[in-house]
């Protein structure tokens, strides 16, 4: 019937490659009615195909007003995909305005993929803000690592004190985690050694240390050596599994050897049987026939 024939109409227009479309769209999108929300769906990607600052501010009018959910997420999504400085500013104003979770995670998304200073910025004054909700407070500061620049290094370390929720240390320390540089393992392992931190945000903190090719196995070798709990030592072998020089067997066979504690020799007794080293058989049979 009628819809079928609007969304013909609205398919002539996807033809239509000239600007003249965009009014026409526009003049969709003000529609309010629940009838038409496919079709402003399907308005909000047309409109996003084209550029010009008509095109932002009419995606952002459509973000924060469209009163269908999925036509303001997608909004958003579209306002990512607009690399400028007032797109930027748009996204600033739909995170922070918006009252609908989705679009603020779909913003905070948006906001990560300008690799903008601006954006990131934004970002960090967001985790910041006392009345977000702590799971969008986690996406921001995922989103946050995955952008590697020394103020969001320095940020994510900074903020880490004043989280309140292991949930959300963790989260922090697996975004430094994906930081490309050496001193991202630093903390990391500082955070590991620290006794006044929690044993279980030490522990992710010391297998995200291992991970780095930039934290060294020989630091990781003499760790074992100085770690006088029992919980980190057994993390330690474990991140020793997951290393590949040669250095790490070296040092799972002398544990599985000289261990004093018998559950732990048998973690690395376990963890050496999983290795392609072919030093491990031998050593193997050799414990076998002590």
């Amino acid at each position: 019937g009628e819809s079928d024939v609007r969304r013909a109409a609205l398919n002539a227009l996807v033809q239509m490659e000239s600007e003249r479309g965009v009014p026409s769209r526009k003049q969709v999108l003000q529609r309010r009615d629940a009838c038409s929300a496919e079709l402003r769906r399907k308005a909000v990607f047309l409109v996003s195909q084209k550029h010009g600052d008509d095109v932002t501010d009419i995606l952002l009018d459509a973000a924060r007003n469209d009163p269908d959910r999925e036509v303001r997420t997608q909004a958003v999504f579209w306002l990512s995909q607009v690399n400028s400085d007032r797109a930027v500013t748009a996204l600033d104003s739909v995170l922070m305005g918006s009252k609908d979770q989705e679009v603020q995670e779909k913003a905070i998304f948006a906001l990560s993929q300008q690799h903008n200073p601006r954006a990131a910025e934004i970002l960090r004054r967001f985790v910041d803000r006392p009345d977000v909700s702590e799971d969008l407070k986690e996406k921001a500061v995922f989103w946050i690592g995955q952008e590697n620049s020394p103020e969001n290094l320095k940020y994510l370390e900074d903020v880490y004190p004043r989280l309140s929720s292991d949930d959300l240390k963790e989260k922090d320390i697996f975004s430094i985690s994906q930081m490309e540089d050496q001193e991202s393992g630093r903390w990391l392992m500082a955070l590991a050694l620290n006794p006044n931190e929690k044993l279980e945000l030490r522990k992710k903190a010391l297998f995200w240390a291992g991970q780095k090719h930039q934290v060294g196995m020989a630091d990781l070798a003499k760790l074992y050596d100085t770690m006088n709990d029992r919980d980190m030592k057994e993390q330690l072998i474990f991140v020793y599994s997951q290393r590949n020089e040669p250095e790490a067997v070296d040092k799972l066979m002398a544990i599985a050897e000289n261990e004093k504690d018998p559950e732990l020799r048998r973690k690395a007794i376990f963890w050496l049987g999983q290795s392609k080293d072919p030093r491990v058989a031998d050593f193997l049979a050799r414990l076998i026939g002590k």
